[in-house]
C-alpha cells in the first residue's frame, strides 16, 4: 500500500515541505474544539492533527486505513493518554449511530473513489447537532488546472481521485444537503481548504449522500 510505504518519510512533507500551510490548518482547527468534545479523526495518518485535537479534547479516536500511519501517529502522539488508535475503513466505520460530538477528516475526500459514501459514514457516526471538520488540499488552480504537486504524488502513486479548487469544494457539500457549509483556506505550498458544518438533523441527508454516491461527484 502506498500509504504503509510513505509513512516513515510522510513527516518531511508535513513538517518542510508544506510547514506553513499546516501551520494555518493547525490554528483552524484547534479553534474548533472544545474541552468536552468526543472526537473522531479519519485518515489521522502520521499525527498532524492529532496532536492538535488530543490537547483540547476529552476522547480522540485516531483512525487511518494504514496500519504504519497509525503507529507513526502513536509515536508521534506519545505524551496524550486520551487518544485510542484504531484500523479504520472510512467508507464503512464500525461505531453506532451519533456517537461523536465532532468528526474531522484530514485531506482524504479527494483520494476516494466514492467520497460521498465517506460523508455518509461521517455524518452518521456524528450526534446531531455536532460538527463535521473536513480539510482537504487543493488540487487545482483557480483556473481549474491540475496543480504540479497533485501531477507528481499521483504519478508516485497517491492517485488523487478528485480535483479541486475552494469554489468546488464548497459546491460538493452544498450539492450533498450542508446549506451552512463554511470552508476557510490555510495556504501555503499546497493550499488546504476546511469545510466546517453541523450535522444535518434532516433524514433526507442520507438519500442525498448515497443517491450521489451512486455517480455525482466533482472531477
Amino acid at each position: 500500500m502506498f500509504w504503509d510505504n510513505v509513512a516513515g518519510v510522510y513527516d518531511i512533507f508535513v513538517n518542510v515541505i508544506n510547514r506553513k500551510t499546516h501551520r494555518k490548518l493547525k490554528r483552524i482547527l484547534s479553534a474548533l474544539i472544545e474541552p468536552g468534545d468526543v472526537v473522531l479523526e479519519c485518515a489521522c495518518g502520521t499525527g498532524l492533527l492529532s496532536a492538535v485535537i488530543a490537547p483540547k479534547c476529552r476522547h480522540l479516536t485516531a483512525t487511518d486505513f494504514s496500519q504504519k500511519m497509525l503507529k507513526k501517529a502513536e509515536k508521534n502522539c506519545r505524551d496524550y493518554r486520551n487518544i485510542t488508535y484504531t484500523r479504520a475503513d472510512i467508507t464503512a466505520l464500525a461505531y453506532p449511530d451519533g456517537s461523536f460530538d465532532k468528526v474531522v477528516a484530514g485531506n482524504v475526500i479527494h483520494l476516494l473513489d466514492n467520497p460521498l459514501t465517506a460523508l455518509h459514514e461521517l455524518d452518521r457516526v456524528c450526534k446531531d447537532g455536532g460538527m463535521l471538520i473536513i480539510p482537504t488540499y487543493m488540487n487545482k488552480d483557480a483556473k481549474g488546472k491540475t496543480s504540479g504537486f497533485a501531477g507528481a504524488v499521483g504519478k508516485a502513486g497517491a492517485d488523487f481521485k478528485k480535483q479541486f479548487t475552494t469554489d468546488s469544494y464548497k459546491k460538493f457539500f452544498r450539492d450533498a444537503g450542508y446549506h451552512d457549509v463554511k470552508v476557510s483556506l490555510a495556504d501555503g505550498r499546497i493550499p488546504c481548504a476546511v469545510a466546517v458544518m453541523r450535522k444535518i438533523r434532516r433524514n433526507e441527508i442520507c438519500e442525498n449522500l448515497l443517491s450521489g454516491a451512486n455517480g455525482t461527484g466533482v472531477s
